[in-house]
C-alpha cells in the first residue's frame, strides 16, 4: 500500500473530504520531490476518491515532474494569489470540501486563514500530523539502506574533523574543513549546522562554534550529519585534544557507559521511556544526573529530528524498523561537556547503528 493510499483510506474512514499537506518535508515523503519553498507555497492535496495534486511555485513545476510525481502538478507566479488558484483547481475536480484534515503541527495561522477565506464553510477538524508521524515511524528496508549510507558519510566527516583539530584553527575553521571535505566528495548538504565545541563551550548542548582558537588539553565535541539521497545522518563524538584532566576523563567514561548501556538495551518490546531511563540511571548513579539536560534521543529519516522522542513519559513500544538517536550527554557549565551519539534502527533482536566511528576515548595529538 502506498503512503498516499494510506491517507486516502484514512480520509474515507473518518469522513474527511480533503487532506492539506503543508510541511515541505512531508510533501517530499509522499512525492519524492524535495525543495524548501521558503516563503512560497508548496502543498499536496489528497482526496479520498480523486487523484492528488501538488501545488507549487511555477519555477518548481518542472522539478516536481522530474522527481517522478505521476499526478497533476500546478504552479503559480509570485504576483498571483496561490489560495485562490488552489480553490480553482479543487473546484475543477468537482469538489467543495467541507471537512478538512491539516497538519496542525505545521500549518501557520496566516495560511490557515488564507485557505479559510477561500472555503468559508470549511471545518478544519482532522489532524494529519499523528497519521504521518506513524506512517513515517517504521522505515522500509530501502530507507534503512539509505540511512546506512548517510551514516557512512558521517564517519568520513568525523575523520576530516579530527584531522583538522589544531591550536592554529578556530572551532569555526574546523567546521569549514569538515564541510569542505564533504563537498569535495560530492556531499553538498549537511543535515544541520555542524557543531564543533571545545573546552567550556562544549557545556552548551546546542551552542555554536566560536571564532576562538582551539585550546590544547581539552575535550572537543563534534556533532554532525549529512544528507544523502534525501536521508540524513546525525552523530556525536567527543575527543581529547591533547592530555585531559581526570575530571574530563571521568565524565567521558560515564557518558560512554550510559550510551553503550542504552544501545545494548534498545530492542523490540522496550518503551521509549524505559530506554531513556537506562542511560539516565547510569549518569544519575555517577552523580552527574543534573548535567544530563535533554531527552535521550529523537527520530531520524528525511529530517534530522522527527518522531519519536526517546524520553521520560513516552510509553511508545519500540518495534523493528524504528530509527532514532541514542545520545546521552553531560554538560558542566564553565568546565566542559561530553555527548556520544549514534542513530540506530531497531532490528528483530536488538539495534544496528548507522555510524561506526569508535567511541573509545580518542586522543588527538597536539600539533
Amino acid at each position: 500500500m502506498s503512503h498516499i493510499t494510506t491517507v486516502q483510506n484514512w480520509l474515507a474512514q473518518n469522513n474527511y473530504d480533503i487532506a492539506y499537506v503543508s510541511d515541505w518535508k512531508n510533501v517530499e515523503y509522499f512525492s519524492g520531490f524535495s525543495s524548501n519553498p521558503i516563503e512560497r507555497v508548496l502543498a499536496l492535496f489528497i482526496f479520498p476518491d480523486k487523484d492528488p495534486f501538488i501545488f507549487a511555485p511555477a519555477l518548481e513545476v518542472g522539478s516536481v515532474k522530474k522527481a517522478g510525481w505521476k499526478y497533476p502538478v500546478y504552479g503559480y507566479l509570485d504576483h498571483e494569489d496561490p489560495f485562490a488558484l488552489i480553490k480553482g483547481h479543487i473546484e475543477d475536480l468537482g469538489k467543495n470540501p467541507k471537512k478538512w484534515a491539516i497538519e496542525k503541527s505545521n500549518l501557520t495561522v496566516a495560511r490557515y486563514e488564507a485557505i479559510k477565506t477561500q472555503f468559508n464553510e470549511a471545518e478544519f477538524i482532522g489532524d494529519l500530523s499523528p497519521l504521518i508521524e506513524r506512517e513515517k515511524l517504521i522505515k522500509t528496508p530501502d530507507e534503512i539502506k539509505k540511512l546506512h549510507v548517510a551514516g557512512d558519510w558521517a564517519d568520513k566527516a568525523f575523520e576530516s574533523g579530527f584531522a583538522a583539530l589544531s591550536t592554529k584553527r578556530t572551532e569555526q575553521q574546523v567546521v569549514a574543513e569538515i564541510e569542505y571535505a564533504m563537498m569535495k566528495a560530492g556531499i553538498m548538504h549537511m543535515s544541520f549546522d555542524t557543531i564543533v565545541q571545545s573546552g567550556a563551550n562544549a557545556a552548551d548542548p546546542h551552542g555554536a562554534p566560536l571564532k576562538d582558537l582551539i585550546k590544547p588539553n581539552e575535550l572537543c565535541l563534534f556533532d554532525l550529519g549529512v544528507v544523502s539521497e534525501g536521508y540524513m545522518s546525525d552523530a556525536s563524538r567527543t575527543v581529547a585534544f591533547g592530555k585531559i584532566d581526570d575530571r574530563s576523563k571521568e565524565i567521558y567514561d560515564v557518558c560512554l557507559e550510559a550510551q553503550l548501556a542504552a544501545q545494548d538495551a534498545a530492542k523490540p518490546g522496550i518503551t521509549a521511556a524505559e530506554l531513556d531511563k537506562v542511560a539516565r540511571d547510569v549518569i544519575d548513579k555517577a552523580g552527574y544526573g543534573q548535567y544530563f539536560i535533554h531527552r535521550l534521543g529523537h527520530g531520524i529519516g528525511q529530517s534530522d529530528h522527527e518522531f519519536p522522542s526517546i524520553m521520560e513519559g513516552n510509553d511508545l513500544v519500540l518495534e523493528p524498523g524504528m530509527c532514532f538517536s541514542i545520545e546521552p550527554g553531560i554538560y558542566i557549565p564553565g568546565f566542559s561537556g561530553v555527548r556520544i551519539e549514534d542513530c540506530v534502527h531497531i532490528t528483530d533482536t536488538g539495534c544496528d547503528p548507522f555510524t561506526h566511528t569508535s567511541k573509545e576515548l580518542r586522543v588527538i595529538e597536539l600539533d
